[in-house]
């Protein structure tokens, strides 16, 4: 399967004030180093967020106008991308427990148009592997403020169980302070 990520690391960490996501650390490494490598089996990956520096090549953009949300975030990542890939990841940042074999998981579990990663509480979490067709015919023309829940409504997406940490996000010091080692 032909596979391109988009990485969402662009929203305001409003309950972490401000500070951006994609810095943060966990078990020696940012944020952002923790996605890519969950992404490694994508040929492209777009982060939706300012620019830092990387362990691999990566395109960096931001919507327009700022701060949209994640629907916006991805549907300008998904614009940003060089090619059309068969499928693409769509991973929020600020999961440091996503790891290659929970991607690989969506993959096999891989719906008509895709898959989610479902957590503990029954929700699905911004881990997902979008068809590209499917994601394009459910962006909305302005995805300014867009619902996660209602892009993926009309989609048929496999779910797939979270195992161990995999659904653990951070949106609070408290959260980043409470991660496992």
């Amino acid at each position: 399967m032909d596979l391109a990520a988009v990485i969402l690391a662009g929203g305001t960490a409003a309950r972490l004030d401000g500070a951006d996501k994609a810095s943060l650390e966990h078990a020696g490494a940012t944020f952002l180093e923790h996605a890519l490598a969950a992404t490694g089996a994508a040929a492209e990956v777009v982060v939706v967020g300012d620019p830092v520096p990387t362990s691999r090549p990566v395109t960096f953009v931001r919507e327009d106008p700022p701060l949209g949300g994640p629907v916006a975030g991805l549907v300008t990542g998904r614009g940003a991308l060089a090619r059309t890939p068969d499928a693409v990841v769509v991973l929020a940042v600020d999961m440091p427990f996503v790891t290659a074999l929970t991607v690989r998981r969506l993959i096999e579990a891989d719906g008509p148009d895709g898959a989610a990663l479902v957590g503990p509480d029954g929700r699905r979490r911004l881990v997902l592997l979008l068809r590209t067709a499917a994601l394009d015919a459910a962006s909305p023309d302005d995805p300014h403020g867009a619902s996660v829940g209602a892009l993926l409504a009309g989609l048929d997406l496999a779910d797939v169980t979270a195992e161990a940490d995999e659904a653990r996000g951070v949106d609070t010091w408290r959260d980043l302070r409470d991660l496992p080692r």
